[in-house]
C-alpha cells in the first residue's frame, strides 16, 4: 500500500524543502540529552567564525578548551536563558564567544557580512530528548547547534490533526525536560498539520496556551487553499526561511515582563515569551519593506482590531525603521516619532528595544515639557516617544536653544527624515492639531514649498504665514506616517489610506475583528444579546393644556420617563436580579458587571436604587461604584453628588484599581470608562443608553478582554435596536470600506453661496487675514483689536439677519461650518494652491465661535403636569447578534452641504403626549457641558492646586493652573475631540475656557479651605 499520505511524507517534505533553502541535516545522534543541545556543531561554529579569540583561551586550556566552552555554554544558558546568550554570547575565562552572528543593519563592514554568512542553520527529525523515556520530537531547528525551535507535525488524512499535536505537547511532552523548560532552551513550540498552525513559547503540561499562527481566510481564521501545496507551506517556506528565522531571533523575539496582581493581592512578576503572531511579522515586514522602497514621505494605515498586539507590532516596527537602511546603504529615516497617549506603551517600547539594541539612549520618552521633546528632535534621538500636544511649542524651544548656544540662525531643525507613528488614528490627530507636528518635523521642506506658493504674488511677503499655513496642512515629502486604528473614521481612510485593486482609502495591512475573535484574542460581545422593551402611558394630570414646542416637549417627556422612579427601579431589580443569580458565578465568581446610562442624573439615580435594592435584598456579596463628572444636583430632591463622595472617598484615578479588586463588582457610567477601558473580568454590560455608529462598537468592546476563565460575555439592553447594532458593528467586522467621498466641487460652491450672502465683505475678510498672517516679528497687542474690528461688522449682520429671518441665518451658519469642515478635510488630502480659499477658511474659523448660539428652544419640567399611568418592561429578543449576514456599510465623507433648516413646531401638551406614548427611547447626552465638569473635578483633587489656592490670589493661581490644564485636556481628549481640538487650536477659545474654568476651581477651592477652617475653629 502507498505511504505517500501519510505523516511520515509531510515530514519528509517540509525538511526536503528547508535543506534545498540553506539547511543542514543534522543527526540526532549528535544531540547531548543532559545539555540539550549540540556540542559538535556549537563547537565547529565558534573555531570558524571566532578562531583568534579561541587562540588565547587555549594556550591557557590546551586540550580542554572545548570542554570548558561547553561548560561554560551551558551555564550561561541555563543562567541568563538562550535569548540572551544568542544575542551577546556568552564569557569563558574572560573572553565573549558568539554563538550566532545576525544581519547588520547596512552593508558597510564585511567582517561582519562574513559572519553572518557563517551561521549554520540545520533540521533534526525524529529527535530523542530525553534520558527518562524514548519519546521523540517530529522537528527540531537548531542555530549553530542550539535547538530554538520544536515541532510536533499531523496529518488529517490519516484521521489526526493539529489539536492532537497540541494534546501531545500538553500530555506528552514534559516540560522539566531541559528542551522545553522556559527561556533556557527552544523558545517555540510548532504544533502544525497541512491546515492549520499554532505555537507556544512556554509548555506548562495541561496549562500551555497554544496560539494560532495563521494568515486568516477572507477575513477570518485559518488559512487560504495554497494551489501550490499545502496551506500551512508558509511556516517553513517563508517564517522558517533562514534569514527570515536569524531576523525573527534578533529583532522580534523579545521577554515581556510584567506587574501582576494574585488573587491574595500581592504583586508578582509576570514573564512572557514574546513570538510574534502571523500577521504582526507580515505587517511589520511589509511596512518595512514598502519603506525601503519608497523612502520618507508617504502614509500607510494599518487596521488592526482589539486583540492584535498593537503594543508589540508598534515597538517592533519603531526598532526596524530606526535602523532601516536602503540597499545604497543609506539610511531611510532619521528619528522615528511615536506619538501615544498610552502610559503603558512608553515603558514597554523601551524594555522591548533595549532587549534588540542593548544600548541606554535609543528610546526617549518625553515626558516633561516641551523642551525635553526639542532637545530629543535636535540631536537626533532614534526613538522618541511623545504626545501630540506638546509639538505646538517646540518652534519656541528650539528659538531658545539657538539663542543658549549663541546660534543666530533659525529656530529650524536640521533637514531629517522621519517616521511618525500614530498609537491610536483618531480625527484629532489627521486635522489641525497635526499641522504643528508637521511644520516642526518638516520646517525646511515647508519654507520651500512656501516659496513656491507665493512665487509671483505681489503680496508674496506680506502673506508668507498664510502659505506657510497652507504648506503644512499637506504631505511633506521628508514624513512618513504609520497610522494604526482599530475603528478608523472616513477622514482616517481618506488622509492615512491608498489606492489598492482600484479603491481609494485602503488600509495598507489588515487584521480583522472578525478573525480576532475567532482565534480567540477577544470575546464576541454580541454573542449573548438580550434587548428588553418598555411600555408605557403618560397622562396629563394638571387642568390647563398649554401650547409646547414639539421637538423641546419631547425631550422633557423623554427625561421625566428616564428619570421617573418607577422606571429606575423596575429596571434596577432586573439588573441586580440578573447579576445575583446568573453573572456573580462567571469567571470563577469573579465576574464583573457595567451600567451604561444616559446621563449624569439618571447614574446618580441608579447608584442610589442599587444600594438601596442590594440593602433590602441583603445582598453583602454586591457592591457597586459610579463614574460620572463633575457635581450633580438632583432636582427632585436638590441634593448634590460627586462621584468621590457617592464612591464613600475613593478619587477618580484609584476607582479603576479598586473596581479590579474583588471588593466591588459593579460600575455604573455616565459618559466615562466606554473607550479604552480595559477590564478581564467585566462580563456582563446592562445598557439604558442611546448608542449607534462608532460610540456602539467601542462602548460595547468593554467587554471583549480575555480572561483564562471567560467563557462568554454578556449584554443586556433597554433601549438599542438589535440591527442598528449589528450594522454599526459590520462596518468594522470584516475590514472597513471608504464609502462616497468629498467632492471639491461642493466647496466651491458653498464659497460663491457665502460670497452672495452679504455677511461678509471682500475688505473685512482681507483685513482679518493681513493682520492673523502677519509675521511674528512684526506682531503687536494692537492685533487682536484689529481681529475684532475686522470680524465684527459680519457677527453684526448674521446677528440682524437672525432678528429677521432665522431659518435663513441659520442656513448660512451651516454653510459656514459645512465649508470650514470640507476644506479642513480636503486640504490634507488634495493639494490645493489657491489662497482664497485658505483666506475664507481662517475667517470663518474665528467667526463661527463668535455668531449668536443657536436657540435650543424653551425648556420644560412636566413633574407636575403628568403623571404615569401605565408601565411594563417585557424582554423581546435574546440570543446571538449575526455578523456573517448581511452587508457592511462603507464610510462615507463629509458630504453636508449646510442645508438644515429650522422647524419649530407647536402643539398641545396633551397632543405630545400620545406622540410619546407611541414612539419613545430617544435620548440626548450632555457631553459637550460635562467634559468641562469632569476637568473641574479633577483638578480639584490635585495637592498642588490646593496648596496653590490657599496662599496665592486669584490672577496668580490662575497663572500657576494655566500649564496644568492643558495637561488635564490631554488626558481626555478622546473624551471630546471638539472640545480638544477647539481649546488647542483656538486662542480665543482656550483664553475663554481657561479663565472660567480657573475661577470655577479656585472658588471651590477656597470655599472648601474656607469650610475647614470653620470647621477647626467651632471644634
Amino acid at each position: 500500500m502507498s505511504k505517500i499520505h501519510t505523516e511520515e511524507q509531510f515530514e519528509s517534505a517540509i525538511e526536503a524543502h528547508l535543506l534545498a533553502n540553506g539547511y543542514s541535516a543534522l543527526p540526532k545522534d549528535g544531540y547531548d540529552i543532559e545539555r540539550a543541545f549540540f556540542p559538535t556543531q556549537v563547537i565547529g561554529f565558534i573555531r570558524e567564525t571566532q578562531a583568534e579569540e579561541l587562540k588565547r583561551i587555549e594556550t591557557m586550556l590546551g586540550d580542554k578548551t572545548d570542554e570548558t566552552l561547553l561548560k561554560d555554554l551551558n551555564f550561561w544558558l541555563n543562567s541568563q536563558g538562550m535569548l540572551p546568550v544568542l544575542r551577546n554570547g556568552f564569557k569563558c575565562h574572560g573572553r565573549t564567544f558568539r554563538v550566532c552572528f545576525f544581519k547588520p543593519a547596512h552593508g558597510m563592514n564585511p567582517t561582519l557580512e562574513s559572519q553572518y554568512g557563517a551561521n549554520r542553520l540545520s533540521v533534526t527529525r525524529q529527535l530523542r530528548y530525553s534520558s527518562k523515556n524514548s519519546n521523540e520530537l517530529d522537528l527540531v531547528l537548531s542555530i549553530n547547534g542550539l535547538p530554538v525551535i520544536t515541532a510536533e507535525l499531523k496529518n488529517p488524512m490519516t484521521g489526526q490533526t493539529v489539536e492532537n499535536a497540541i494534546r501531545q505537547y500538553k500530555k506528552d511532552r514534559d516540560h522539566r525536560e531541559l528542551l522545553f523548560d522556559f527561556k533556557k532552551r527552544a523558545l517555540v513550540h510548532f504544533a502544525m498539520d497541512t491546515e492549520l498552525a499554532y505555537m507556544t513559547t512556554r509548555l506548562a503540561g495541561s496549562a500551555t496556551f497554544f496560539l494560532p499562527f495563521n494568515q486568516g481566510d477572507e477575513g477570518g481564521a485559518g488559512n487560504p487553499p495554497n494551489a501550490g501545496g499545502y496551506r500551512t507551506s508558509y511556516v517553513w517556506e517563508q517564517v522558517w526561511q533562514r534569514e527570515s528565522l536569524l531576523d525573527i531571533f534578533a529583532r522580534f523575539l523579545h521577554l515581556q515582563v510584567e506587574d501582576k496582581r494574585t488573587e491574595d493581592d500581592k504583586l508578582i512578576k509576570k514573564e512572557t515569551m514574546i513570538f510574534p503572531r502571523y500577521h504582526q511579522l507580515s505587517a511589520v515586514r511589509e511596512l518595512v519593506a514598502a519603506s525601503k522602497i519608497e523612502g520618507a514621505g508617504n502614509n500607510y494605515l494599518v487596521e488592526h482590531s482589539a486583540g492584535s498586539g498593537k503594543s508589540n507590532t508598534i515597538g517592533w516596527l519603531a526598532h526596524r525603521l530606526a535602523s532601516l537602511h536602503t540597499d545604497a546603504d543609506e539610511k531611510v529615516f532619521d528619528s522615528v516619532i511615536v506619538i501615544t497617549d498610552r502610559r503603558v506603551l512608553d515603558k514597554q517600547l523601551q524594555d522591548t528595544i533595549y532587549q534588540f539594541d542593548h544600548r541606554q539612549g535609543v528610546v526617549q520618552k518625553i515626558d516633561k515639557h516641551s523642551g525635553q521633546l526639542a532637545d530629543a528632535l535636535y540631536n537626533g534621538v532614534p526613538i522618541i516617544i511623545s504626545t501630540l500636544q506638546k509639538f505646538p511649542h517646540v518652534t519656541k524651544q528650539l528659538l531658545k536653544m539657538a539663542e543658549e548656544r549663541g546660534d543666530k540662525g533659525d529656530n529650524l531643525l536640521p533637514r531629517r527624515r522621519c517616521a511618525v507613528i500614530i498609537d491610536e488614528a483618531h480625527s484629532s490627530q489627521s486635522g489641525e492639531s497635526a499641522t504643528d507636528l508637521k511644520e516642526v518635523l518638516s520646517a525646511w521642506e515647508i519654507r520651500e514649498e512656501t516659496a513656491q506658493y507665493g512665487a509671483g504674488d505681489e503680496e508674496c511677503e506680506s502673506l508668507e504665514e498664510m502659505y506657510r499655513s497652507m504648506a503644512k496642512r499637506g504631505k511633506q515629502a521628508n514624513l512618513s506616517f504609520f497610522a494604526f486604528t482599530a475603528t478608523p473614521k472616513h477622514k482616517t481612510l481618506s488622509v492615512f489610506g491608498r489606492k489598492k485593486g482600484g479603491k481609494n482609502g485602503q488600509a495598507f495591512h489588515t487584521y480583522t475583528m472578525r478573525q480576532a475573535i475567532e482565534e480567540g484574542f477577544i470575546m464576541d460581545v454580541l454573542h449573548s444579546y438580550t434587548t428588553y422593551a418598555t411600555y408605557y402611558k403618560l397622562i396629563q394630570a394638571g387642568a390647563q393644556d398649554p401650547q409646547v414646542e414639539r421637538k423641546s416637549a419631547a425631550k422633557a417627556l423623554a427625561r421625566f420617563m428616564r428619570l421617573h422612579p418607577y422606571n429606575i427601579a423596575q429596571k434596577t431589580e432586573i439588573m441586580v436580579e440578573h447579576f445575583n443569580t446568573m453573572t456573580r458565578h462567571k469567571i470563577g465568581g469573579r465576574a464583573k458587571a457595567m451600567v451604561v446610562t444616559g446621563s449624569r442624573l439618571e447614574a446618580v439615580r441608579y447608584k442610589l436604587s442599587f444600594d438601596k435594592y442590594i440593602r433590602e435584598k441583603k445582598y453583602t456579596w454586591i457592591k457597586t461604584l459610579v463614574a460620572f463628572s463633575g457635581e450633580v444636583e438632583d432636582d427632585r430632591t436638590y441634593m448634590k453628588y460627586t462621584e468621590t463622595g457617592m464612591n464613600n472617598g475613593i478619587r477618580e484615578t484609584e476607582l479603576p484599581e479598586k473596581f479590579d479588586s474583588p471588593e466591588y463588582q459593579v460600575l455604573l457610567v455616565a459618559e466615562k470608562y466606554q473607550t479604552g477601558f480595559d477590564q478581564p473580568l467585566l462580563h456582563t454590560m446592562y445598557v439604558d443608553k442611546r448608542l449607534s455608529g462608532i460610540q456602539a462598537v467601542q462602548t460595547l468592546s468593554r467587554l471583549n478582554r480575555m480572561h483564562p476563565l471567560k467563557e462568554d460575555t454578556f449584554v443586556l439592553d433597554f433601549v438599542n435596536d438589535r440591527e442598528e447594532i449589528r450594522e454599526a458593528f459590520k462596518q468594522y467586522y470584516e475590514g472597513s470600506e471608504m464609502g462616497e467621498e468629498a467632492d471639491p466641487n461642493t466647496m466651491y460652491a458653498i464659497k460663491a453661496e457665502l460670497d452672495a450672502s452679504g455677511i461678509y465683505t471682500r475688505e473685512e475678510l482681507d483685513a482679518f487675514v493681513s493682520v492673523y498672517f502677519k509675521q511674528k516679528k512684526r506682531q503687536s497687542h494692537a492685533d487682536h483689536k484689529a481681529l475684532n474690528a475686522a470680524i465684527d461688522p459680519a457677527v453684526e449682520r448674521f446677528s440682524i439677519l437672525k432678528d429677521k429671518d432665522e431659518g435663513q441665518a441659520e442656513l448660512i451658519r451651516g454653510k459656514m461650518a459645512a465649508f470650514r469642515n470640507l476644506y479642513a478635510f480636503l486640504s490634507q488630502v488634495i493639494p490645493y494652491q489657491d489662497s482664497e480659499l485658505e483666506k475664507i477658511y481662517t475667517f470663518l474659523r474665528y467667526l463661527l465661535p463668535k455668531l449668536p448660539k443657536r436657540e435650543s428652544g424653551p425648556r420644560y419640567s412636566f413633574d407636575d403636569d403628568i403623571r404615569l399611568e401605565y408601565y411594563r418592561i417585557q424582554k423581546i429578543s435574546e440570543g446571538s447578534i449575526n455578523l456573517c449576514e448581511g452587508d457592511a456599510k462603507s464610510l462615507d465623507g463629509p458630504i453636508e452641504v449646510g442645508s438644515g433648516k429650522l422647524h419649530k413646531e407647536e402643539l398641545l401638551l396633551s397632543q405630545l403626549i400620545d406622540v410619546v406614548n407611541e414612539r419613545f427611547g430617544t435620548d440626548f447626552t450632555e457631553a459637550d457641558q460635562l467634559f468641562f465638569d469632569q476637568i473641574i473635578e479633577a483638578a480639584v483633587e490635585e495637592e498642588s492646586l490646593k496648596e496653590a489656592a490657599a496662599v496665592n490670589p486669584q490672577e496668580k493661581f490662575s497663572l500657576l493652573f494655566s500649564g496644568m490644564l492643558q495637561a488635564l485636556f490631554i488626558e481626555r481628549m478622546e473624551q471630546n475631540e471638539n472640545i480638544f481640538g477647539k481649546f488647542m487650536n483656538e486662542k480665543e477659545f482656550q483664553n475663554v475656557v481657561s479663565e472660567w474654568i480657573s475661577e470655577k476651581v479656585y472658588n471651590r477651592l477656597r470655599g472648601e479651605l474656607s469650610e475647614r477652617n470653620t470647621g477647626q475653629v467651632t471644634e
